[in-house]
Order: structure tokens, then C-alpha cells, then sequence
């Protein structure tokens, strides 16, 4: 047959046989192997190469088809398995450098856009060569291949080809650039590296690499690119751009460009003809025409960054900071900006200045950073050099402000980091332009604004210069401006910064700013007030100044020196006599007929310095003794008696009641700054020792009455501003919001002194301003602010509140009459007749309901009704039409009102509101409900209800409601409603909501039964009533007609209420009988209820229950039964009736059926807690009571093969696993204590199957977590005995099984963490209980192995934290119950625990994107970490030869990374602890055996420990006996 085909290759070549036929033959050829030819492979190749040769020079005329075909083909043969095997086995395949080139000329092509076809073919050629090292040779050989192909295949990408071939060709690029780098890496001839670089690769690769950057492909979307390969490229690409452009030897090229050196060395003759390579890339980056116009800017921007961050990394080192820097004023000059005429203020968008912006930034740091200039060497060496570019770049910032662009105010701060005189001289237009008339109102900007000042102001601190900077920043304010346009000057972020600034003045800074300020305002502002708006809002900038800084300053006290305290009083007496009395005065004396703005400024600025003024000279009066009151001293001033008394020294009631009136005109400043001159007053009145007089107290209403007063209208617009909590910036719009927050935050004072009606007044603003719906969380950028929901939740939910009993109890009232409101516009029947059907929503005071319990016994004319009429009156109203009934609009409002009740501690509320709020819910409750109430809406009205009606029933007045009303006709009264609104609620039994809410019911009946066994309230007459009126409900459900009649959901109700009176009765009677006390007719209470019960059970069963999944409520119902009637019927009893022997006999197959049932669906259960809660409590029960099992089957056996199969089930997830542990924990405890030792072999042998490996590498993940449950439920579970013995016994194969299992498992990629996370837990628990019982320590030393090999990298946050824990809880088991073992071990101890150190120093480090949202579980983990550390030192004399080594591998490891400073923080505090145990020597070995950048933090962290730790441990130790 071979001769048949030996002339293939003359059909291939021949003229006459068709392309298709060639094709079919060379296909044929290739796959077969009865094609015989001499050099088959290389044949075929070249015949496929030579033909797209052939017609790509026009020597041959294919169609398109047959031409793609022909690369498919190559793209077949270079990929399949046949070449590789036979390249593997040595033989040789030439390409031929025609074929590739052939390749680089079709991509150059398609870069070109000018022909797509065959590019997947081609691409998938290229991949198939480069891919295989023999094949690639033929691009590594010829240097200026792979350059062309790279440089081509990274135009091709810029140019966006299709979504479908975009990882196809990034694949190639990066196979490509790995090429590429191992030649360049190898490359002899630098000259030759940088010209391939500069003159081919450059511009692709800086384009490339922009659009990488920007996430161009790693969009989500099929074909595109991974986020892994983008970044490995982009790092490519940065090795090639440094490896071409700042090699070593380069170095000397760019000093004699850069710094005009000439150098004579020999060993660089080569670099000679080599000139100017700073100049070539600059030439070659500012190219026109390599990238679209719209893209060049940006792309040259981020070049600029990227080139100067690889040249600093490749030549920057002491001696290089010049040679550095005129590379960064070269770079600089490629930026637009740099360009930039003063007039050209709009010749660029904000994009654009925002990504130039952000380039200098980066700039800038990298100077900063790498400590490129000092200012020393610049002045002395380089004539300021540095300095003048950084002037020039600060003029030109400051000359074209960007206050909308958050990198223009770091760039300032960087400038202003590296020298503060770069800015001085224009210091008044850098604030004016970044602060006083810079409009910012995005959040992140904001917070750079803020950097920006707090390093302007902490810079001057320093300098001790800060009256130089108020200097330039009053005149600044005091500037010709449009003053109107300006926002604030003191917002939250420039108020916090000076805040803390001037906590850091010494007192004689802080006066003499204070002076300055004085005088400015006196001289430039105050005598031009008169009409001038522009002036009187400077007077409000100046004021909001002055009061920042006198609220701010450091206080004076008793030790200040009096020379400071006597400045002090001269300056408040200055401030008082030339300020704030003038701007009063002006108020008093002018008489305009109608308010004009600047008055109203001019009052504002008056009010805020009087209040100010006011505060400080009280603060002052109380913390120095030595500074005296001008308002002491100030005596000639008449006092006069009246309701408003003097405010301020010098000014009289009656011009305050001119000034009060003037300021009740508009919401604003100056009314929120008298409101807290007349709370001032009222504190310093409080402070007097006659403050309880009659005109103190009289007062003291007047001035709560006049703050309430004044913002009350205010409070009706229910605004929804926000206020940054800045006095500054209280306007008419946040003026609601500033006085809300005064009166709640000084509610403690003023709700004693004011009258009932304002107290009301005051709850119903609360209740009104409460938020209604969830509040949504504050995202990360933006600013937190205060508005009217914040402030009325914050008191609603302080543990104040309650105490303030006037304001609780008013509160109350409010959400009563809100309920009663709604209630009554459903109301369906005249309000007199409501009235008299239900009085109590008509009550206006809760006293009213209260006094009722004390008149129910009393039956006279005046119609009191005695106990147990309103019951009647209430069930009476139910069985016929309520006279109420709401829709679905009024029932959302009432929701409303009920979730903010459900926020009240109604358990601790006094009897006469708990009466009243009794009765309320239960009338709500009882209501009749529209039919445009849904189902779920509905449900969850009555669910809301009830769990109310049970938290108040909880709580410590809950007799006074049994007073008035009997348990057994608040139980008939529910269940009757229950029922009727049952019947017209459209809804399945299996529905959440449904049992939910029989849930919610169950509990609140099982809650008043209690409180009558508790409170021994006639039980059998009410128990009584209670079972007559069920048995009633299970006729009219059981007997006749009425079984079709009867709801499903009623049913259900019946056996809810069937079951709670057996669980309730059952203990009861159970404990009464062994102490001989139970009474008969309870017995028989309890009896007939388990008859009834069971009755309806065996009812609900044969209605098809055994079709379905049993519900939670069947099964709680049947346990409840089975407990009742086990306590009914004893084992050993010697007479029965025959009633109760037939019961029993039914029940007993009732039982058994429902086992059954419950053992084949235990699976399906898993995912729903209650239900499986139930039916471990059912089969635990049945399990106790032997007289109910089967006798063919052994019920140990059949019950343990149930929860293994429920634990192997793949479909539970291991949440769900882990959630139900417990349940399968109490009944295995229960089937071991009664199981045979034959049955607990039969356990251990199944869970030494499931650890068995090879389920590992069969991919059994099931079996082997069921038995890593199981054991650990074993664990759980009191062994004792034979047990015990054959446990511990087992428990070395466990821990070798689970060192087998654990390593398999981590050597998964990904790791499963599913199986590790299980078996570290179950490590932990055998090791804590094997204390006494492990006497192998080898059995000990394999958790070592295991801890090493649990990855701790390449986790995400929460499996992070997970993986961290169970780690950490093995070793502290280890330290702590196997000390002896881990003396021997300690090497592989701490090795254990510097994996656990380690990696939280990688996770806890500031990384360069996202967030720090995960950084809580790092946290964690530290505290752990510094936990054990803590360990550790109180074994000193284990650890003491060990603790330099930890130390040493600290500062290592912590030198790599910059860590958050909470991280960082709770790890020095467990170092601070080894470095207790180290003694003089050890310091002494680390400071000398350290590599030198370590030792510089070895050298920090230790004089961190002198100065905190140690000094802190040592001023302790004086005060210790």
C-alpha cells in the first residue's frame, strides 16, 4: 500500500491536480500512516509554505478560501501532537525565515486594517511557532524578526481588533515579549538594545500599555481580555522599556547629555558615536502621528510617569539626585502644561488636566520618595537649580487654579512637602485658590483639599510662624471679591485641619493671632459695615475665624504663667469693648423699615463672636482661678428682673428683646448662636447655689421656652438637608437641622425645666423626623453629615432616653394617637359608638387606661364593667363585623408606626403604658383587614403585632394587663380572629411567610400559658377554658360537613394552639406528679389535649401529608405529642384502660410512620433549619423510647446511615453542613450513650473508610467531610468506658489520615479549602481533648506538617480569615496543651507562626488600588498574631535564646512593606513583648548581624520601645507592692 501513496508529493506539485484534491491529499498525508514519504513532515510543510510564498509574490492565483485553508492547514501541523513527539524525539523541522516573514508581512497587514481575512489562522500560526522552543528559534536567531513581529503585533492591538480574536492575540503578544526580553537580557551591543527599542518597539509598546492601563480589553465580556495577562504583559513591557533604555551602560550617555560630563574611560569607547539618549526618546514620545490625536496627550502623559519611574529604578543612587532631576524637568517639558501661558487658562479640558495633573503628582512623589532634592546641596551646589523649577511649577499651578481636580491640591501639598519658601511667595494666591475662593464640593476632592491645608498649617506650626499665615489669610478675606460667590470659609474639612493645628500652638501664638485678627476686623472691615454686603459678609468670614480659634486654642488653667493669663483677660476684655459691642451697637441703633442682607450678615457675625465670646470667658472662669469674669467685674450694670436677663456683659434685657425680634425674622446663624447664648446662660445659672430659688427656676423655663421656641416653626418644613456640624456653615437651609441637633444634644437640661405642652411639642417633632424606611449607608465618597433622621434616630435608640420619663412618656402618647388616627379613618361605624366599643384608643392620658385594673372589681351606677367584660366586648366584635377595617395605604403607615415601636424597651415600661399598649396591639391585631391588603403585607402586620404583644408580655409590668383581662379570653379572642382571617388569606401552607408567622403565634400562646403556671393564676379554670374552646374548634374541624368547610390554614392554627397547651401542660403535670401535687382535672386537661392532638395529626396524615415533605410545624407538633404521651403512658404500668391502649397502639403506628418518613427525607430537611431542628428532636425522642421501634431494622443503624448520607449529600452546601452540626450533635450523643460497643465499631469503621486517601484521589470530597463531621461530632459527644479506649485508640490513624488528606488537598490548584478548612478544625479539637490521651509526640509534630502546608497567599479576604483562624487555633492548641511537645519542636513552632506573621504583614500592606473595605479581617488576624505573641513572653524560659531570631525575622520581613497603621500598631505591641525577653547582648548581636537597611528599622523599633513600651512597664512597676 505504501507504493500507492509514494507519489503524493508529485500530485502536490502538480499543475493539473485541483487545490482542493491538494488540500484533501496533503490532510490525508499528514494524519496517515500509510503514507510513506522520505521526510514526510518537512515535506508537507514546505509544500504548504512554498504555495502562500508563491502567492503572496503574485507567482500564483489562489481564491481567499483555498489561501486560508493553506495557513489552517500549517496551523494544524504546527499544533498537533504528531510534530511535537517528533520534535521531543530529536528530530529536526526547518521553518525557513521565508515563512516567517510571510507572517510578519500578513500581521503587518492587518495592523494596517487592510485586509482581516485568515488573521485567526495566522495569529494561531504564530502562537504554534513561538510556543515551542525548536520552532521559536527561528525568530530568536534573527534578532530583527521577533523586533518587527513584536512591533507590529502590538500596533494590531492598539488598533482594537474584534472582541473574538483579543486573547488570542494578547496570548501571542505575550509569548512574543517573553522572547524578546530573554535576547535582550542576553544582548551584548547596548547601542543595538536601545536603537531596536527606541526606533521600532517605543511607540507600540507605550500605546499598548496605556490602553492596558486603562482596562481597554479586561472589561467582563466573552473573548476578552484576563486581568492576569494584562498585568503580566504590562510588566513585560515596563522589563523591555528599561531593559532597552536605561541599561547600565547607558549610564554615562545620559550624564554627558544631561550634565555636560565628558568621560575618558576606555571600557566605554563603544558608547562614543552614542549621543543624546535622553533627547532620542523625548524625539521619539513627542512624535505626531504614531496614535490617534485623541489618545496622544494621555498616552505621552503616562509615558512621562512610566519612563521616569524606570529610570530612577535602574540609575538613582546617592550621588545620581542631579542627573535625576534634569531628567524630570526634560520629562516635564513633554506635558502640555508645561507649555502654558498665564492667558491660556482654558486651553485644556478638565480630563485633560486631571491626567497631567496626576503625572506631576507622581512626579513629585518620586522626588519626595527617593530624597531627590535637598535643599542644602541644591543652594550650595547646583545654584538652586531645583528650587527655580519648582517655583516655575508652582507659578504655573497657582496661575491655573484647578480647584475642581484633586491631583492640582496634592500636587501643592508635594511641592509644599519639599519646601515650604517654593510657595511663600505666592502664598496669599495659593490660599485664595485653594481654600478661600476655591469652590469644592466633590467629596474626594474635599479630602485633598484638606491634605493640602493640613500640611500648609503643620508646616507653619513647625516654622512657629503661624501669625505669618493668618496674616496672609486675612488678607486674602479682606480682599475687593465677590464675596457672595465664596462658599464657607470654614467647612468641616479646613475646620478640622485648623482645629488641630491649633491644639499644637503654645498660648502666645494663639494671642497673637487672636490681636491680629482684632485688628484686621477693626480696621478693614467694621467701619465700612454701613450698606456694604460684600463687607458684612467678610465680617462673617472673620467671625467664623475668631470663633474657631478661640473654641479651639488649648485652655488655660491654674499652672499657665500669669503674664499669659493677664494677656488673656486684656484681650478678652478688648474683644468684648471694641468688637462685639460695636457690631451690637450697630444692631441696636439702625432702624431700617425692611430687612436687607447685610444687616442680616452684620447680625450673624454679631451673635457668633457674643456667643463665642460668652463660652470662652465661662470656660475660662471655670479652668484658671486665676483669670477674672469681665461679666463679674462689669457690676455697675443694672440687673434687672425679668424674664430675659443680661446674655452679655453691658447689653440689657430690653435691647435683647430688640435683637430677638430682629433675628425672628429669617432662620439663620445669628438666631442658632442666640439659642446658645441662652443655653450658656442656663448652664451658668445651673452652676449657682441658689439655682432652685423661685427666679432662678423662672428663668430658667423662660430661657428652655424661648431655644425651643425659636426654630420651632422651622421644624415643620421637614427639610432634608445635611449640615456638617460647622457652626460656619449654619444657613437658612440647614438651620432646621442646627437647632434639632442643639436641643437634642442639651436635652438632659433643658427637659426639666419645660412645660407639658413643649415636652409634647418636642415628641412629636421625634416622631415626625424619624426615618420611615431603612436608612441607606453612607458610601465612601461622601462626607459624613448630620441631618433631622440621624439626630431623631440617635436619641430614639440612646440609653438615655428612657430615663427622660416626661419626654418618653409624651413620645408614647404621639405614636398612640398616630395609631389611633389611622385606625379611626377605617373606622366603619359612628366614632361616639368607637369610642364606647373601644375606649382606650380614645384615652389621652395612659393614667386614665392604668386606673381601670383598680375599677374592674368595683360594679356601681357609674357603668364601671367589672374583669372580663372588655374580653366579651372584644370577642363579641370579632365574632360579629369589626367596626374597623384598614386598606393596604393605611396599613403601610401603621407598619411604619409599629417598627418604631418595636425600637422602645416596652419590657421595661410602667404599668399604665403597658396596659394601654396591650390593649392597643391587641386591637390592632384583631382588626379586619381590606382586600387590598396582600397576603405577605398582611402577614407581616399580624407577625409584627404578636411579636410585640410577646416582647411587652416579657416584660416587668406584665400582670397588670391579667388584672383586667383573664389568659384563656386573651387566647379565645386571637384564635377566633385568627381564624376568620384565616379563612380569607389566599395562601399555600408550605409558604415561608405562612410558617413564619404560626411560629410567631405558637410562641406568644405558649407565652400566656407560662405566665399562668408562673404566676399560678386559677390554672384550672383557665386551662379549662382554654381546652373547652379548642375542643370546640377540633369538633367543628373533625366532625360531619365540616371537615370540607374547614381551611387548611385553620387546621394548622388548631394544631399550633393543640401543641402549645401539650408542651406547656406536659412538663407541668410531669414534674407535679413526682412530687405527688398534680391535680386530677389538669390530668385530664392534658389528656384530652393528646387525644385531640394526636386526633388532628392522624387527621393532617391522611389528607396526604405523606405525599410531601413534612413541615416544620407537623413534625414539632408530632415530637410534642410523642414527649406528652410518653409522660402520659410510663413504661411500667399495671393498669390501662382500653381507651388508652387502643390511643397508644395508633399512635405507636403513627410514630413509626412519620420515622420512616423523616429518615428518607432527611436530606431535603438539611437546607431548612427549623424543619431539621425538628426532626432531630422527633428522632431523638423516638430514639429514647424503645417500645416504639420497628423490629426488623436496628434504629442505631438506620439513624446513623441517615445522617451520613445527609453529610456525603453533594447538593448541601458546607455552609449549610456547618449549620446543622449542632442539631446532629445532640441526637448522636444521645444514640451513643444508649448504642452498644458493637454499634460504635460500626461508627469508627465508616469514619476510617471516609479518611481514607483514597477518596482524595477519587475526587469523594463528601465522604471524607462527613467523616471529618462526624468525628468532630464524636468529639462533641461525652465518651466514656470501652468507647473512649476504642476512640483514642483510633486517633493516631485519624491524624495520619488527616495529614495524608490535607496534603493531597493543598496540592489541588485551586486548593480546596473546603477539605482543609475542616480538617483543621477537627486538628484543633483532637489535639484540645487528646491533652491527656496523645502520649505519641509524633502524632503531635504531624500538625506541623500540616500547618506548612496550608496556603496562606492568593486567598481572597474572607477565606483569608478563615484559613488564618483555624491555623492559628491548631498552633495555640499545640503551645497550650502539649507544652512538653513543643519544647522539642520550637524551630518548627515558630516557623509555623512566622507564616501566620508574615502573611498578615502581606495583606495588611497599603497597596496602590482599592479600597480598605477587607481591611477589618487582617485586623483580626493581627490580633491574633499579637496574642500569641503574648503567649509566647509569658513562656519566657522556652522562648528566651529564640527571641532575637523572632525579632530579626520581624524587622526582615516588615522592611518589604508599608503596613496600615492600625496593622502595624498591633503587631508592635507583640513584638514590644519578645523584645522584653532579649537582654543587653541580643540588642547589641541585632544591631550588628542586620543587613543595613533592616537595621535602620530594628533601630526605629526599638527606640519605640524604649520610649513607649518599656517606660510605660517600668513607670507601672513603681506603683506595684
Amino acid at each position: 500500500m505504501a507504493a500507492v501513496y509514494s507519489g503524493i508529493s508529485f500530485k502536490l506539485k502538480s499543475k493539473t491536480t485541483s487545490w482542493e484534491d491538494k488540500l484533501k491529499l496533503a490532510h490525508f498525508a499528514w494524519i496517515s500512516h500509510q503514507c510513506v514519504l522520505p521526510n514526510k513532515e518537512q515535506v508537507l510543510l514546505d509544500w504548504a509554505r512554498q504555495s502562500l510564498i508563491a502567492f503572496y509574490k503574485k507567482k500564483l492565483e489562489l481564491k481567499e478560501d483555498i489561501v486560508e485553508r493553506l495557513w489552517i492547514y500549517i496551523d494544524n501541523i504546527l499544533h498537533s501532537k504528531k510534530l511535537q513527539d517528533l520534535l521531543k524525539n530529536g528530530k529536526t523541522i526547518n521553518l525557513q525565515i521565508s515563512l516567517v516573514k510571510i507572517i510578519n508581512e500578513r500581521i503587518a497587514e492587518f495592523s494596517l486594517l487592510e485586509s482581516q481575512r485568515s488573521m485567526c489562522a495566522v495569529l494561531s500560526c504564530c502562537q504554534g511557532i513561538l510556543s515551542t522552543p525548536a520552532l521559536a528559534v527561528i525568530y530568536t536567531a534573527r534578532q530583527e524578526l521577533i523586533v518587527v513581529l513584536l512591533s507590529q503585533l502590538c500596533w494590531l492591538a492598539c488598533r482594537q481588533p474584534e472582541g473574538a480574536m483579543v486573547a488570542q492575540l494578547f496570548e501571542v503578544i505575550h509569548l512574543a515579549l517573553g522572547h524578546y526580553l530573554s535576547i535582550q537580557q542576553q544582548q551584548v551591543n547596548p547601542r543595538r538594545a536601545f536603537g531596536e527599542m527606541t526606533g521600532h518597539l517605543l511607540q507600540p509598546c507605550l500605546v499598548l500599555r496605556h490602553l492596558l492601563s486603562g482596562g481597554r480589553w479586561t472589561q467582563a465580556g466573552q473573548g476578552q481580555l484576563r486581568q492576569g495577562l494584562s498585568r503580566d504583559i504590562r510588566s513585560q513591557i515596563e522589563a523591555l522599556l528599561q531593559g532597552g533604555a536605561f541599561q547600565p551602560e547607558l549610564l554615562s550617555s545620559y550624564k554627558e547629555e544631561l550634565l555636560d560630563q565628558q568621560q575618558g574611560d576606555t571600557k566605554i569607547g563603544t558608547m562614543k558615536n552614542l549621543l543624546a539618549p535622553m533627547d532620542t526618546l523625548i524625539a521619539r514620545l513627542l512624535d505626531v502621528g504614531y496614535c490617534e490625536p485623541s489618545l496622544r496627550s494621555a498616552v505621552i502623559a503616562n509615558s512621562v510617569a512610566l519612563l521616569y519611574k524606570l529610570f530612577l529604578d535602574s540609575y538613582f543612587k546617592e550621588g545620581n539626585q542631579l542627573l535625576c532631576f534634569r531628567v524630570l524637568s526634560r520629562l516635564f517639558g513633554c506635558l502640555r502644561i508645561s507649555h502654558l501661558q498665564e492667558e491660556q487658562i482654558k486651553a485644556l479640558a478638565t480630563s485633560d488636566w486631571t491626567t497631567e495633573l496626576l503625572v506631576v503628582e507622581q512626579l513629585l512623589n518620586s522626588v519626595a520618595s527617593n530624597n531627590i532634592y535637598n535643599i542644602a546641596a541644591d543652594r550650595i551646589r547646583h545654584e538652586e537649580a531645583q528650587f527655580h523649577f519648582y517655583r516655575r511649577l508652582a507659578e504655573l499651578l497657582i496661575n491655573h487654579s484647578q480647584a475642581s481636580v484633586p491631583a492640582w491640591f496634592r500636587c501643592l501639598k508635594a511641592l509644599m512637602s519639599l519646601n515650604h519658601l517654593i510657595l511663600e511667595p505666592d502664598l496669599d494666591d495659593l490660599l485664595a485658590s485653594a481654600w478661600i475662593d476655591a469652590e469644592v464640593t466633590d467629596f474626594r476632592t474635599k479630602k485633598a483639599q484638606e491634605a493640602l491645608l493640613h500640611t500648609l498649617f503643620q508646616t507653619y506650626v513647625k516654622l512657629r510662624q503661624v501669625p505669618r499665615l493668618f496674616e496672609e489669610i486675612l488678607g486674602v478675606i479682606c480682599r475687593p471679591a465677590a464675596e457672595e460667590l465664596r462658599q464657607p470659609v470654614l467647612a468641616s474639612g479646613p475646620s478640622r485641619v485648623l482645629c488641630e493645628c491649633l491644639l499644637e500652638l503654645p498660648p502666645s501664638q494663639i494671642l497673637d493671632t487672636w490681636s491680629l485678627l482684632l485688628e484686621k476686623f477693626q480696621s478693614l472691615v467694621l467701619p465700612y459695615l454701613q450698606d456694604d454686603v460684600d463687607m458684612a459678609l467678610k465680617s462673617l468670614s472673620l467671625s467664623s475665624l475668631l470663633h474657631c480659634i478661640m473654641f479651639n486654642m488649648r485652655s488655660l488653667d491654674s499652672s499657665t504663667p500669669l503674664p499669659i493669663i493677664r494677656r488673656m483677660q486684656r484681650t478678652m476684655e478688648r474683644m468684648l469693648r471694641e468688637l462685639v459691642r460695636p457690631l451690637l451697637d450697630l444692631l441696636l441703633d439702625l432702624q431700617v423699615p425692611e430687612l436687607e442682607l447685610w444687616l442680616q450678615k452684620v447680625s450673624d457675625s454679631a451673635l457668633l463672636l457674643s456667643y463665642t465670646w460668652a463660652q470662652v470667658d465661662a470656660m475660662l472662669s471655670i479652668n484658671c482661678s486665676q483669670y477674672h469674669s469681665v461679666s463679674v467685674a462689669l457690676t455697675d450694670v443694672a440687673t434687672e428682673i425679668s424674664n430675659l436677663p443680661l446674655l452679655l456683659p453691658g447689653v440689657e434685657t430690653h435691647q435683647w428683646r430688640k435683637i430677638e425680634k430682629f433675628t425672628a425674622q429669617f432662620d439663620s446663624l445669628g438666631r442658632y448662636c442666640l439659642e446658645q447664648l441662652y443655653l450658656q446662660k442656663m448652664k451658668k445659672t445651673l452652676m449657682q447655689t441658689n439655682f432652685q430659688s423661685e427666679e432662678a427656676l423662672r428663668t430658667l423655663r423662660c430661657d428652655a421656652a424661648y431655644i425651643l421656641d425659636s426654630g420651632r416653626e422651622s421644624l415643620n418644613q421637614r427639610t432634608r438637608a445635611s449640615w456638617d456640624a460647622q457652626v460656619g456653615t449654619v444657613s437658612a437651609l440647614t438651620y432646621p437641622v442646627a437647632h434639632w441637633h442643639l436641643i437634642v444634644s442639651n436635652l438632659t437640661i433643658l427637659i426639666s425645666y419645660l412645660c407639658p405642652d413643649d415636652v409634647r411639642s418636642l415628641a412629636s417633632v421625634l416622631l415626625r423626623t424619624l426615618p420611615m424606611s431603612k436608612a441607606q449607608e453612607v458610601s465612601a465618597d461622601e462626607e459624613p453629615s448630620i441631618t433631622l433622621e440621624k439626630i431623631s434616630s440617635s436619641i430614639l435608640h440612646s440609653p438615655l432616653f428612657p430615663e427622660m420619663q416626661s419626654l418618653h412618656s409624651a413620645f408614647l402618647m404621639c405614636l398612640t394617637e398616630g395609631c389611633t388616627s389611622i385606625l379611626c379613618s377605617g373606622a366603619q361605624c359612628d366614632p361616639s359608638l368607637l369610642s364606647q366599643q373601644l375606649p382606650w384608643l380614645f384615652e389621652k392620658d395612659h393614667m386614665m387606661v392604668a386606673l381601670w385594673e383598680n375599677r374592674f372589681a368595683k360594679v356601681g351606677p357609674e357603668g364601671v364593667e367589672p374583669k372580663g367584660e372588655i374580653a366579651q366586648n372584644l370577642l363579641s366584635l370579632v365574632k360579629s363585623d369589626f367596626p374597623i377595617q384598614l386598606d393596604g395605604e393605611q396599613l403601610e403607615s401603621i407598619l411604619g408606626l409599629l417598627d418604631v415601636i418595636s425600637t422602645l424597651q416596652l419590657d421595661s415600661l410602667l404599668t399604665p403604658y403597658h396596659v394601654h399598649y396591650f390593649l392597643l396591639l391587641l386591637s390592632m391585631a384583631i382588626i379586619k383587614l381590606g382586600s387590598s391588603c396582600s397576603s405577605s403585607l398582611t402577614l407581616k402586620f399580624l407577625m409584627t403585632c404578636y411579636r410585640l404583644l410577646g416582647y411587652l408580655q416579657r416584660g416587668k409590668s406584665a400582670r397588670s394587663v391579667l388584672k383586667i383581662m383573664y389568659v384563656s379570653d386573651i387566647f379565645e379572642i386571637i384564635l377566633t380572629s385568627l381564624f376568620k382571617a384565616s379563612s380569607r388569606l389566599p395562601i399555600n401552607m408550605d409558604d415561608p411567610s405562612w410558617l413564619e408567622f404560626l411560629q410567631v403565634i405558637g410562641a406568644f400562646l405558649e407565652q400566656l400559658m407560662q405566665m399562668l403556671i408562673q404566676m399560678k393564676l386559677s390554672l384550672v379554670l383557665n386551662f379549662g377554658k382554654i381546652s373547652r374552646f379548642l375542643h370546640k374548634l377540633y369538633t367543628e374541624a373533625t366532625v360531619g360537613k365540616q371537615v370540607e368547610n374547614q381551611n387548611c390554614q385553620g387546621q394548622q392554627l388548631i394544631l399550633v394552639s393543640l401543641t402549645k397547651l401539650c408542651q406547656v401542660l406536659g412538663p407541668f403535670v410531669k414534674e407535679r406528679k413526682q412530687h405527688h401535687e398534680a391535680p386530677e382535672a389538669l390530668c385530664e386537661l392534658l389528656q384530652k389535649a393528646v387525644l385531640h392532638t394526636g386526633a388532628v395529626l392522624q387527621l393532617y396524615w391522611a389528607q396526604g401529608a405523606q405525599d410531601h415533605r413534612l413541615p416544620s410545624i407537623f413534625i414539632s407538633s408530632a415530637s410534642t405529642l410523642l414527649e406528652a404521651d410518653v409522660g402520659q403512658h410510663p413504661r411500667h404500668r399495671t393498669e390501662t384502660s382500653q381507651m388508652t391502649d387502643e390511643m397508644t397502639c395508633s399512635h405507636t403506628t403513627f410514630y413509626q410512620s412519620v420515622y420512616s418518613q423523616l429518615l428518607s427525607e432527611l436530606p431535603a430537611f438539611a437546607e431548612d433549619s427549623q424543619c431539621f431542628q425538628a426532626a432531630m428532636r422527633f428522632l431523638t425522642l423516638f430514639f429514647l423510647t424503645p417500645e416504639l421501634h420497628p423490629k426488623k431494622d436496628s434504629v442505631f443503624t438506620s439513624m446513623f446511615h441517615s445522617m451520613r448520607k445527609v453529610l456525603a449529600d453533594p447538593t448541601i452546601p458546607v455552609q449549610i453542613i456547618q449549620d446543622i452540626e449542632p442539631h446532629l450533635g445532640a441526637l448522636f450523643t444521645q444514640m451513643l450513650e444508649v448504642g452498644t460497643t458493637e454499634d460504635f465499631r460500626m461508627v469508627m469503621q465508616c469514619i476510617l473508610q471516609g479518611l481514607d486517601v483514597s477518596n482524595m484521589w477519587k475526587a469523594d470530597l463528601q465522604a471524607i467531610l462527613s467523616a471529618v463531621t462526624l468525628t468532630k461530632v464524636l468529639l462533641s459527644s461525652p465518651l466514656s468506658g470501652e468507647k473512649a479506649r476504642l476512640f483514642w485508640s483510633a486517633c493516631p490513624q485519624i491524624v495520619t489520615a488527616l495529614t495524608l488528606q490535607n496534603r493531597e488537598a493543598c496540592q489541588e490548584q485551586p486548593v480546596l479549602l473546603a477539605v482543609v478548612g475542616p480538617i483543621l478544625d477537627l486538628l484543633a479539637a483532637l489535639l484540645r481533648q487528646g491533652e491527656e490521651t496523645i502520649s505519641n509526640p509524633h502524632h503531635v509534630s504531624l500538625a506541623f506538617s500540616i500547618l506548612l502546608t496550608v496556603p496562606l497567599d492568593h486567598l481572597k479576604p474572607p477565606e483569608y480569615g478563615c484559613i488564618f483562624l483555624r491555623v492559628h487555633n491548631v498552633l495555640f492548641s499545640i503551645l497550650q496543651c502539649h507544652p512538653k511537645v513543643m519544647l522539642k519542636a520550637i524551630p518548627s513552632f515558630l516557623n509555623c507562626f512566622n507564616r501566620l506573621l508574615f502573611s498578615v504583614m502581606h495583606e495588611g500592606r497599603q497597596k496602590d488600588k482599592g479600597g480598605t473595605d477587607d481591611l477589618s479581617v487582617v485586623l483580626e488576624c493581627a490580633r491574633l498574631v499579637q496574642r500569641m505573641y503574648s503567649h509566647i513572653a509569658a513562656r519566657a524560659e522556652e522562648f528566651t535564646v529564640f527571641s532575637p531570631f523572632m525579632v530579626a525575622h520581624y524587622v526582615t520581613e516588615v522592611q518589604k512593606v508599608t503596613l496600615y497603621p492600625t496593622v502595624k500598631g498591633l503587631l508592635q505591641e507583640g513584638i514590644y513583648l519578645i523584645l522584653d525577653l532579649c537582654i543587653e547582648p541580643d540588642v547589641q548581636f541585632l544591631r550588628v548581624s542586620l543587613q543595613p537597611g533592616v537595621r535602620d528599622i530594628f533601630k526605629e523599633l526599638y527606640n519605640d520601645y524604649v520610649k513607649y513600651h518599656k517606660a510605660k512597664h517600668e513607670g507601672e512597676k513603681r506603683y506595684t507592692a
